[in-house]
């Protein structure tokens, strides 16, 4: 989801995608009724998967395992709705 906030090159199918999700989340989290929740967690290049993707995201600090399992901790067991949680440092 970093694509949305941060695209790189031909990445642009991508970080459409990314930025409709982000906005679809904002904006059903605004009908939805009997407190359902929805949030979204947008990571970027986690540190696990850097060999695999550095390339794909030049100049873009790695992410933690540790911080991005805590992004979906957050989304599930906290109480807000309708939220972006952005687990990556400055790109």
């Amino acid at each position: 989801m970093i694509l949305a906030d941060h695209p790189v090159e031909f990445t642009t199918s991508a970080a459409m995608v990314n930025g409709g999700i982000h906005s679809f989340v904002k904006a059903v989290s605004l009908e939805l009724k009997n407190e359902i929740r929805i949030n979204v967690v947008s990571s970027g290049l986690v540190e696990d998967a850097i060999e695999k993707y550095e390339s794909y995201f030049p100049g873009h600090n790695p992410i933690p395992m540790n911080k991005v399992i805590n992004g979906y901790v957050k989304s599930v067991e906290g109480k807000g709705t309708g939220k972006i949680i952005s687990m990556y440092d400055n790109c």
